[in-house]
């Protein structure tokens, strides 16, 4: 396994630890994962898949819980901040 992970959020190049999840991808790009119907930017809550806080889209496939996925190498998130 690879000691590290390079993926893109939000197409900016981002180099994550192997075993890194998407959140942490995100986080690390500086980023947050979602606005909520109010408008207000949202970040994951429960780290366990429970609050839907996290969803991004991944690899073009809408509302994934990006606390729930490990990054893969070349894997495209998109986050609606």
């Amino acid at each position: 396994m690879p000691e590290s992970i390079e993926l893109r959020v939000n197409r900016k190049p981002i180099t994550v630890p192997s075993g890194a999840t998407v959140a942490v991808a995100v986080a690390m790009a500086g980023s947050r994962c979602r606005r909520s119907v109010t408008g207000e930017l949202r970040s994951p809550f429960c780290g366990m898949g429970i609050c839907f806080e996290c969803r991004v889209t991944v690899d073009g496939k809408a509302h994934r819980l990006s606390c729930q996925i490990l990054c893969q190498s070349g894997m495209e998130v998109s986050v609606d901040d």
